[in-house]
């Protein structure tokens, strides 16, 4: 397993985090994001759409980005490719989120390797879903 998808850190994010900032979470229900901030939402887990239009999701409010977001964000689950996915872990470590994960196929090391030294744990290449199925396993 590589080092970006350890096992402490996804517990943490799926145990102890609760509010789920959503990059690319748009109102289209045939897209993964959609139905990942779905499974969120039925885990328990708040989530906030961050999108450029900034669109109602799921109930809930969305932001343009994770700077306007007025409310302390604990996990940045990003929803893009991954040459434009870098910038998104950065912007989580200036707003103070506390975890990055980055979807299944969405890799950027040197992302990875600027949020470990900020001191915020991430994940990459993985998916919440295929994780909760994984413990029930």
């Amino acid at each position: 397993m590589a080092e970006w998808q350890d096992a402490e850190h996804v517990r943490f994010m799926l145990d102890d985090c609760e509010t789920w900032a959503v990059v690319g979470l748009s109102g289209n229900p045939d897209r993964t994001a959609y139905e990942i901030a779905a499974l969120l939402q039925r885990r328990g887990k708040r989530i906030v759409p961050i999108h450029p239009t900034a669109p109602v999701v799921l109930g809930e409010q969305g932001y343009a980005s994770l700077a306007d977001v007025p409310f302390p964000i604990d996990v940045v689950d990003v929803f893009r490719r991954s040459e434009a996915a870098g910038e998104y872990a950065e912007q989580a470590v200036a707003v103070g989120a506390r975890a990055v994960w980055f979807q299944l196929g969405v890799i950027d090391e040197d992302a990875f390797l600027r949020t470990a030294e900020a001191g915020v744990p991430m994940v990459m290449d993985a998916c919440p879903a295929i994780e909760w199925r994984r413990r029930r396993a």
